[in-house]
């Protein structure tokens, strides 16, 4: 059984820093890419960062420059770091895994979802 478990969320002020963490919980092969997403009350579920097996990052433009994905291959982990956060970043934000293989010798891949963590930015 694969789970992503997430945490780091919370409430800041803006300007202020948060650090999100996805840890994969089960033996896994490989995995193409891992993300972060993040919905808003009334929002579709965006993109906010991925970062592919050979450690290639995307951003989204609303956060390019004040965010940065990172991963731990070793603690099977990634992290959102989150800086100058601004009230518009308020969301619910998730973790994803694209493409995971389970078993080097099953070429069938499966995607996976964390159960979502709360940033609240709020004077």
């Amino acid at each position: 059984q694969v789970q992503l478990v997430e945490s780091g969320g919370g409430l800041v002020q803006p300007g202020g820093s948060l650090r999100l963490s996805c840890a994969v919980s089960g033996s896994i092969f490989s995995f193409n890419a891992m993300g972060w997403y993040r919905q808003a009350p009334g929002k579709q579920r965006e993109l906010v960062a991925s970062i592919t097996r050979g450690e290639r990052t995307n951003y989204a433009d609303s956060v390019r420059g004040r965010f940065t994905i990172s991963r731990d291959s070793d603690k099977k982990t990634v992290y959102l770091q989150m800086d100058s956060l601004r009230p518009e970043d308020t969301a619910v934000y998730y973790c994803n895994a694209d493409g995971v293989r389970r078993y080097s010798w099953s070429p069938s891949t499966s995607n996976y979802w964390g159960q979502g963590t709360q940033v609240t930015v709020s004077s």
